[in-house]
């Protein structure tokens, strides 16, 4: 070997630490600026006794102290440990939930300040630690039940009379985790039979574990039914989780994975192009083979024929767009998930959920996400499962709803 092929590897080893390091601290900074308003609000500006201020400034240390080692523990791709995870992605839940809620307790403090009521502090923080544990248990719930179904018809220009009606459901993000999902992944199975549909569309992220470690999680996706195809691409979590090897375990239970590849499928005398590219993560993955190639998806397809192409972040939608694609179908964002963190997503996507428009013909369809990614909680960004009906629309001049 070379010098230099020798040198590479031992650069990535050297590297390792530094990022470690500075992983530890963003994470380290970031929960000081999430801590200082509940710390603020609930123990601070509360003028309680000295001992449970000191109790609590404590309890308040000792968590940021130790959730970078558990959040990295929990979370390493060569061997996660899930209990550490669960606590990990519990407590980061409940401290944004913590925060948002201080800061408004906080603000109303200041307006009772302003209205001349002085010392409201112990009322406000007792106020403020009960909308918390309300809103907590409330997206705990929201997160862990089975998805509501979102029905929305979607209008194509081009696409056939034979295919008008066809129903195309729509799983994203069910990330199967570190809590054991495997009955609420066969009630998810069962309500995806129960709508009957032509298409199932699994929109990435499907995971976070490898496909060993999320087996019997997985499973149910086996015996859900559609009658033209079950289809399937990557999400970026899979790029941490053996990417590859979800691939191989959804072509295990009879899905087609759409690796930068397409179909063709049939209704009623009338044809659908159903292509799927790798996630926009994957060529910095490092994986051989994974890259985002719209162009090698659709590959032989006929230009004349629609086509539905499964990507799993959003903001592909300008490469879709300027190749023509009637309709893009994503995942990625779960809407937000926990409000207002909805306003920090829409940095990054063009778009939170539901249906758009970009350029003359293509239509995008984000979903919520059918789970939730680490904390066990939704906030005003409720799960789904949606249900798509395509539409031929005859009027050009009609805009999609």
């Amino acid at each position: 070997m070379t010098e230099a092929g020798t040198a590479a590897p031992e650069r990535r080893r050297l590297g390792r630490p530094r990022s470690a390091a500075r992983r530890v601290a963003v994470l380290v900074g970031v929960l000081v600026l999430l801590g200082l308003p509940p710390w603020w609000t609930l123990l601070g500006a509360a003028d309680w006794p000295l001992p449970v201020l000191l109790g609590g400034t404590a309890a308040v240390l000792g968590w940021l102290a130790a959730f970078p080692f558990l959040m990295l523990a929990g979370h390493r791709p060569e061997r996660r440990d899930d209990r550490a995870a669960l606590i990990a992605d519990t407590g980061l839940g409940v401290m944004w939930v913590l925060f948002t809620c201080s800061v408004l307790g906080a603000l109303a403090d200041a307006a009772l300040a302003l209205l001349g009521v002085g010392g409201a502090g112990r009322v406000v923080a007792v106020a403020v630690a009960l909308l918390a544990a309300a809103v907590l248990a409330w997206g705990h719930y929201e997160a862990m039940r089975v998805p509501r179904v979102r029905e929305v018809e979607v209008r194509l220009p081009r696409l056939g009379a034979g295919l008008d009606g066809t129903r195309v459901v729509v799983l994203a993000d069910t990330h199967y985790g570190p809590i054991d999902r495997a009955a609420w992944s066969a009630r998810v199975t069962a309500a995806v039979n129960a709508l009957d549909p032509d298409l199932v569309v699994h929109a990435g992220d499907i995971a976070d574990g490898t496909p060993g470690q999320r087996r019997e999680q997985s499973a149910p996706l086996g015996a859900v039914r559609a009658r033209l195809a079950r289809v399937y691409v990557t999400g970026n979590h899979e790029y941490g989780s053996e990417a590859q090897g979800w691939l191989d375990r959804m072509a295990e239970l009879g899905w087609e994975a759409l690796h930068n590849r397409h179909l063709v499928v049939e209704r009623g005398g009338d044809r659908l192009v159903v292509a799927g590219v790798d996630d926009v993560t994957a060529e910095s993955s490092g994986l051989a083979g994974h890259r985002t190639d719209l162009s090698g998806a659709l590959a032989g397809a006929d230009p004349e024929l629609p086509v539905l192409l499964v990507a799993h972040q959003p903001k592909f939608v300008p490469h879709a767009a300027a190749a023509g694609i009637d309709l893009q179908i994503s995942g990625h964002t779960h809407g937000g998930q926990i409000w207002p963190f909805h306003h920090l997503v829409r940095l990054d996507q063009p778009v939170l959920q539901c249906l758009s428009r970009h350029g003359e013909r293509t239509r995008l369809y984000t979903s919520r996400g059918t789970g939730f990614w680490g904390p066990p909680f939704r906030v005003f960004a409720p799960s789904e499962i949606s249900l798509l009906t395509l539409r031929q629309e005859r009027d050009s001049s009609h805009r999609a709803a």
